[in-house]
């Protein structure tokens, strides 16, 4: 059984209506899940694989929609790398409130990387949690 928003509780979901006008040919989507633009892009070409079905996050998602979101992610992938020809890519999900997660219904963010859009990108994700980061300095 889903979880439900704890503590999250958003008076109307953002990523629940799939928009119906995409900008440059972005119209990726397939019956469980759609990509969409990052309203608060960290980069250029910053996207978004959101379910399709209001569920909290990855681990409510079924087997299905698991599979959808990854065929969705490898089809912005391509999208992203004809479009905007980025040199890396950052892939991640919050889940849960803890985790930083502030719009609880299951979003995938694709994020484009660029050489030198960050002094040292080393660590990716792992700047989640700035203080333990670095780990290759103590090496």
């Amino acid at each position: 059984m889903p979880r439900q928003n704890k503590g999250m509780g958003m008076p109307e979901c953002p990523f629940c209506t799939v928009p119906a006008a995409v900008p440059d040919g972005l119209s990726l989507q397939n019956a469980l899940a759609y990509v969409r633009e990052d309203k608060f892009p960290v980069s250029p070409g910053h996207l978004l694989v959101i379910t399709k079905r209001h569920t909290n996050d990855w681990f409510c998602l079924t087997e299905q929609e698991q599979t959808a979101v990854m065929q969705l992610i490898n089809q912005a992938k391509n999208w992203l790398d004809q479009r905007y020809a980025p040199d890396a890519y950052n892939i991640g999900m919050n889940c849960g409130e803890a985790a930083g997660q502030t719009v609880p219904h299951m979003h995938c963010h694709v994020i484009p990387r660029y050489q030198g859009d960050s002094d040292d990108p080393r660590g990716g994700v792992r700047w989640v949690k700035p203080e333990q980061a670095d780990y290759w300095s103590e090496l």
